[in-house]
C-alpha cells in the first residue's frame, strides 16, 4: 500500500498566490483535453467543425451565465483538443472593469478555506464536470477523464491585452496548421 508522502505527492497550484479569483475582472481560460486527444471535431478550411462532443462543450460554456448571474462570457473557441474562453466576473461592462484599477495586488489574508470558495475555480470545475459527464454518456465511457486535471488562467489587466487575447481566440482555427 502506498502512503501519502508530502515530498512527492503534492500538486503545486499554478494560480497566483493570494489572489482572490472571485474578484471582479476578466479572465482568459485554456482547458486541454486529456492527452491532447482530438475529441471535439476538426479544422476544415481554417474553420472549426464541431462534432457532437464539441457541441456539448459549446452548449455547456454558453450556459454558465444562466447559473451565475454575475458572470458574462467573452470570446471563446472549442478546438479539436482544447478550449479557450474569456470569463467576465462582475461589472456590467468590460470597459467598466478595464477602466478600474482592480488587479494590482493579491489579498494578503487569504486562507485555504477562502481559496476553495473562489468563483473562477468553481465555474471551471462545474463546466468540466458537466461537459465530461455528458460526453462520457454519449460515448459510453463513464468515469474516463475528458479534460486534463488543471487549467490555465490569465488575468486580463488592460484593454490592449483584452483585444490581443480576443483576436487570438477568434483566429485560433486559422493558425491551427501553423502550430500542429
Amino acid at each position: 500500500m502506498a502512503y501519502y508522502d508530502p515530498q512527492i505527492h503534492h500538486r503545486r497550484s499554478i494560480r497566483l498566490k493570494k489572489y482572490d479569483y472571485s474578484r471582479e475582472g476578466l479572465y482568459y481560460i485554456t482547458l486541454c483535453v486529456k492527452d491532447r486527444f482530438h475529441l471535439f471535431g476538426q479544422i476544415i478550411n481554417e474553420q472549426m467543425a464541431l462534432n457532437e462532443y464539441g457541441e456539448i462543450v459549446k452548449t455547456e460554456w454558453l450556459k454558465i451565465p444562466e447559473t451565475r448571474p454575475n458572470i458574462q462570457l467573452g470570446e471563446y473557441i472549442v478546438m479539436p483538443d482544447h478550449f479557450h474562453g474569456i470569463i467576465i466576473i462582475g461589472a456590467d461592462s468590460v470597459g467598466a472593469i478595464l477602466g478600474g484599477a482592480i488587479h494590482e495586488s493579491p489579498q494578503p489574508n487569504e486562507s485555504p478555506l477562502q481559496r476553495r470558495k473562489m468563483v473562477l475555480p468553481k465555474i471551471i470545475g462545474r463546466f468540466k464536470m458537466v461537459s465530461s459527464k455528458q460526453i462520457n454518456l454519449l460515448r459510453n465511457t463513464p468515469g474516463i477523464p475528458v479534460w486534463q486535471r488543471d487549467y490555465y488562467e490569465h488575468i486580463i489587466r488592460d484593454e490592449r491585452a483584452f483585444l490581443n487575447i480576443s483576436s487570438y481566440i477568434i483566429n485560433n482555427p486559422r493558425n491551427w496548421r501553423k502550430n500542429h
